[in-house]
């Protein structure tokens, strides 16, 4: 049985055959309509999504599944105190495959640790999002024909936003170039940049401005402010509006260039941008099904790609719990902290293995 917490979970090469086949799904439907018929799928969504739950529980169907779960904690038993464990081992009972969006890190580790069913990660907190680094990577390659070679630009909120945490790992996996653009205090937060420095080796150029780099990227990757993860020091009003790509921005950037937004917007995307030839973010959504019925399926074992083993990880017991107040392990009690050890050339690091925050 496999689960998709981390794009560590896959292979290259796996990913690679997830992409073959959501090609086949996005243009041969009724060929795959059936390989889910009498499955069910378990949307258990402890933070508000539009996009991901809805893709989601459209790609099911399309595949002659069904969907079941929640939108609102508040209408389940969390709200009367289940842990996230049991809440797993119950579910496993009433469901084939599990998808959890939940606002604590390492929180999706938890629900596949605990059910005896594959488990997706739908985004923790401000730690990952691997399925929507899948859509992000498909669709550079749909666009660019590679994400090797390609200079892209993830720009905005990279401190919170964990799609901006996936797709720079992604790209990076895939011989990309990656340049950050965020605005003072909302750089990319170490444990990425650790990560992709060991593993490999690519040392991103920052920036604070994306009109002095504009001109240069093949890939213009815009994120909203995640105010909703904002510690209580830092006001949203006064960053709303620290950047903003629009028309007159976009005067300066290549030709065959493309826009992407992981979305929802708020007012860092021009809605003028919209018609512009090189604006793919609803594409990019849209793209949301055909690879999520391809993960679907693949770790359902109910194609030909299933998937192989998984990458090995060095995890082993932690003799303190993680200083990150939003890793699970400090909202769990019954969990018990773990280390993995990052290996680079000539050195290692260690980081929780649940919120992969670095260990000093």
């Amino acid at each position: 049985m496999r689960h998709f917490i981390t794009l560590d979970d896959l292979s290259n090469f796996e990913i690679k055959q997830i992409f073959r086949l959501a090609d086949q799904m996005r243009t041969q439907l009724a060929t795959w309509s059936g390989f889910c018929k009498g499955k069910l799928l378990a949307t258990l969504f402890y933070e508000p999504s539009t996009r991901t739950r809805l893709s989601f529980e459209s790609a099911m169907e399309r595949l002659d599944g069904h969907a079941l779960g929640f939108a609102d904690p508040h209408a389940a038993s969390v709200a009367k105190g289940e842990t996230i464990a049991d809440t797993a081992r119950m579910v496993t009972n009433y469901s084939h495959l599990i998808v959890v969006r939940h606002n604590w890190a390492g929180a999706a580790r938890v629900m596949a640790r605990y059910a005896n069913i594959p488990v997706i990660n739908g985004g923790d907190g401000s730690h990952s999002h691997p399925t929507q680094a899948l859509i992000d990577l498909y669709t550079i390659i749909q666009r660019k024909g590679s994400v090797e070679g390609m200079k892209v630009g993830i720009c905005g909120d990279l401190r919170y936003g964990r799609a901006a945490h996936s797709l720079a790992l992604g790209v990076a996996r895939f011989g990309g170039k990656l340049v950050h653009i965020a605005p003072e205090g909302f750089q990319i937060p170490d444990w990425v940049l650790t990560r992709l420095r060991y593993l490999y080796g690519q040392e991103p150029t920052e920036m604070t401005q994306l009109r002095d780099v504009i001109g240069e990227l093949d890939v213009i990757y815009v994120n909203r402010l995640q105010a909703e993860r904002f510690p209580p020091d830092i006001d949203p009003a006064k960053m709303s509006g620290s950047y903003l790509l629009n028309a007159a921005v976009m005067e300066d950037a290549k030709p065959d260039a493309i826009i992407m937004h992981p979305l929802p917007r708020v007012n860092e995307l021009a809605y003028e941008l919209d018609e512009d030839p090189r604006a793919a973010y609803f594409e990019q959504s849209a793209n949301g099904v055909p690879v999520r019925m391809a993960l679907i399926a693949s770790l359902l074992g109910l194609e030909q790609l299933v998937l192989t083993h998984p990458p090995s990880r060095e995890i082993a017991v932690a003799d303190r719990r993680c200083d990150n107040p939003n890793c699970v392990t400090n909202h769990e009690s019954y969990l018990e902290p773990e280390t993995e050890t990052i290996r680079g050339e000539e050195a290692s690091v260690t980081a929780c293995a649940y919120c992969q925050e670095i260990k000093t």
